[in-house]
């Protein structure tokens, strides 16, 4: 029996694997969300130095080398090796309650929150897509725009290095017409891009101030290129009320006046997720709602 024929009879086996898989991937996922931004804060200073002709001078905690793979994972308290076993998504987390295995300094329960949810994700794509190249597809995007969320909310920044391989990526996986149509992911691609900076200059023409970040415009072409210009619309429906609502109330909590920066890129990456999964079937019910179907 062939892994399609076997997922294809036991479908909740395939689900199973691909929330063990997410929750392996979430841990990486982590290390993604708290290395990369530091990785190219470093990678502008190094550039600025060399623009400026000014001296580098390097502290000796900035000398080691710093990326994805290095230094191996430890804790930010008192630098001891996470053990394997200490390093199990989510496991690993219970058994030692929350606290590093050494110094028992307390561990952010955002670390396992974020390998359920790339679980739940990937659990949730395998439901609906079944055992195909479409699902891979779908994981590397569904992580990407999970990752994409988490590092907007902790920098208000969406890298360049995550958000164009998206674009492209989407490009080409739709020359095979795998999501829609080429003609329509080009067309979304661009329409998504054109959408955000067109609402960027006009706001910045009334108001005088800029309302969102060119990596907004990116990530909105990214959806666009895997979905279709057809998407978009719901996109910018959906991620536009959300980011309303939560913003209003995140102001209230927060105790924060409306200049406050708020994030929009997990709206967008949170509209975009919906999109994939029910896009279509909320656009026919609308339809059909408006009498139009």
């Amino acid at each position: 029996m062939t892994f399609t024929e076997l997922f294809r009879e036991y479908p909740a086996l395939l689900i199973a694997g691909c929330f063990l898989l997410g929750a392996i991937v979430g841990s990486f996922l982590n290390v993604v969300i708290y290395r990369l931004p530091k990785m190219m804060e470093r990678a502008w200073r190094a550039e600025s130095h060399a623009i400026l002709e000014l001296e580098v001078t390097v502290a000796p905690e900035n000398s080691a080398p710093f990326n994805l793979a290095f230094p191996h994972s430890h804790c930010p308290t008192c630098n001891a090796a996470i053990q394997p076993w200490q390093n199990i998504p989510v496991v690993s987390y219970l058994l030692l309650k929350g606290r590093c295995g050494n110094c028992r300094a307390t561990i952010s329960a955002r670390y396992p929150v974020i390998e359920i949810c790339a679980g739940l994700l990937a659990a949730l794509a395998a439901a609906q897509l079944g055992f195909s190249w479409s699902l891979l597809a779908a994981l590397v995007l569904l992580w990407t725009l999970l990752t994409l969320t988490m590092i907007d909310v902790d920098h208000q920044l969406l890298p360049d290095q995550l958000t164009l391989p998206l674009l492209w990526l989407g490009l080409l996986l739709n020359l095979q017409n795998l999501f829609v149509p080429l003609h329509d992911a080009v067309l979304g691609a661009a329409g998504g891009y054109l959408a955000l900076w067109g609402v960027f200059h006009l706001f910045r023409l009334a108001t005088g101030k800029e309302g969102m970040g060119y990596g907004d415009f990116k990530l909105l072409a990214a959806l666009g290129a895997w979905m279709g210009w057809q998407m978009l619309p719901i996109i910018i429906l959906l991620s536009s009320l959300v980011g309303a609502v939560a913003g209003s109330i995140l102001l209230v909590v927060q105790r924060k006046g409306r200049s406050t920066p708020i994030p929009f890129g997990p709206y967008l990456a949170g509209a975009g997720a919906i999109a994939f999964f029910w896009g279509k079937t909320l656009i026919g019910n609308y339809l059909q709602f408006a009498g139009l179907g």
